[in-house]
């Protein structure tokens, strides 16, 4: 790589961490990486997204719980991503506003947009501070737990988690298929047969999990991909209906 700096190098050394110490992340770290939440771009400016922090023993309990992922419930930290249009619509409704576009299909993506926005940016700086993280799209496993846990009101809705801390492991680091694969100029250029264009990927993706696995694992990217799409999970499936249940208009009626 022809070009590099402190920030680029350290944003491709990213590794998913899920085993941590115990020791806690210092206050004015955890003041810092608040303030780069708090600063992250957003749509329209309407900052429409909001993050719990779970501190409570049980709710770490309950979002381990529904994410299948123990670990999760140790992370010295565990920051959940919401959709917040609750918060506009209560200022525009205070001013007598009938906020008339506060259910709508617009503000849902916007705010998930914001979440991801958000979180991505609290990992890079965790990072950038030597610590590690896990994204936790795992939790809408079952979103309606989510909202359930956490108390979730209308117009709100889980995205994303993000566990972090001092890490406790030094994982290898996953591979990537080609940019060329993923990079198009213009338009979307399709193949006739895509299994050829990663074979070599998937070569090295089985060496990859043969390494860390210890020779007890050997999984191809392109295997991933088929039982990733044959594994339909039913209140994955519906999470679309949870959002409904929150207060947004799909819009699917029209």
């Amino acid at each position: 790589m022809a070009y590099s700096n402190p920030t680029i190098d350290r944003i491709l050394e990213h590794r998913t961490i899920r085993e941590f110490t115990e020791e806690k992340v210092p206050e004015e770290m955890l003041a810092a990486f608040l303030e780069v939440i708090n600063r992250t771009a957003s749509s329209t400016g309407m900052q429409a997204f909001s993050v719990i922090r779970a501190t409570d023993p049980k709710v770490r309990r309950d979002i381990a719980q529904v994410c299948g992922q123990e670990y999760v419930a140790r992370a010295p930290e565990l920051f959940i991503f919401i959709v917040d249009a609750h918060r506009n619509a209560r200022i525009a409704q205070e001013q007598g506003s009938e906020a008339k576009a506060r259910r709508g299909m617009d503000r849902f993506f916007q705010g998930c947009m914001d979440a991801v926005l958000a979180a991505q940016n609290l990992t890079t700086a965790v990072e950038s501070a030597g610590l590690g993280a896990v994204f936790l799209g795992s939790i809408l496993n079952d979103a309606e737990a989510i909202v359930r846990i956490l108390k979730l009101p209308e117009l709100t809705f889980p995205v994303l988690g993000v566990g972090f801390g001092r890490p406790n492991q030094d994982p290898m680091k996953k591979p990537r298929m080609p940019i060329a694969l993923k990079l198009f100029e213009n338009e979307y250029q399709d193949r006739d047969a895509w299994l050829p264009a990663i074979a070599e990927y998937d070569k090295e993706m089985e060496t990859y999990y043969d390494l860390r696995e210890r020779g007890k694992r050997s999984d191809s990217f392109s295997g991933q991909v088929a039982r990733y799409l044959d594994n339909l999970q039913a209140k994955r499936a519906k999470m679309l209906r949870v959002a409904r249940a929150q207060g947004f208009d799909l819009g699917l009626d029209d």
